[in-house]
């Protein structure tokens, strides 16, 4: 178990902290943001909460999300989020979710997150396979999956009921093998 920080020429991936409320509160509060997202816009005090909560999890509890803050580096400026959880039944299975603020989408950041945990989880701990679940009208997150080269292996068809309408998902994933071959060209 350890807690985990990433760094990127662009931005740092911690822990959160008590600190990083406004700049949550910022996107999470966003509608267009969370629209996709099973959670909702987040209240002050659900976010208070939610903060103290993952400030002090470590990354290696099989079944457990951890969720981390994306700073920009050079300054305290959160733009973002992103999740990683190993799997509760076989912990060399992991999944991902990332978060980006509206003010710093389409600028590289999500898919700079997203390389730096690959990196983390194939290199550094071995896992077998990442996962990424996502809405499929997530066109964003689904071209990003794309770019990265990941799989899409399903196509589950109204699986979700979520504020009184039927949702589908596509699930996507990358084994290592798969990663070794493609992580110098994306």
């Amino acid at each position: 178990m350890l807690k985990l920080k990433l760094h990127t020429p662009r931005i740092t991936i911690r822990n959160m902290q008590p600190g990083d409320l406004e700049g949550f509160l910022f996107y999470r509060q966003n509608p267009d943001i969370v629209k996709y997202q099973s959670f909702g816009v987040m209240t002050r005090e659900r976010a208070i909460g939610f903060i103290s909560a993952q400030q002090e999890k470590v990354f290696g509890v099989p079944g457990e999300w951890v969720q981390y803050a994306v700073e920009l580096n050079g300054g305290a400026e959160v733009i973002g989020d992103c999740a990683v959880q190993l799997d509760c039944e076989d912990p060399r299975i992991a999944r991902v979710g990332i978060t980006i603020s509206h003010t710093h989408q389409c600028k590289g950041y999500a898919r700079e997150v997203f390389k730096a945990i690959l990196e983390f989880l194939f290199d550094q701990v071995n896992v077998h396979r990442v996962e990424e679940t996502v809405d499929t009208r997530n066109i964003a997150s689904i071209t990003l999956l794309k770019k990265m080269e990941f799989r899409m292996e399903g196509h589950f068809i109204e699986n979700i009921f979520d504020e009184g309408h039927w949702i589908s998902e596509y699930q996507y994933a990358m084994l290592k093998r798969e990663w070794d071959v493609v992580k110098g060209r994306i």
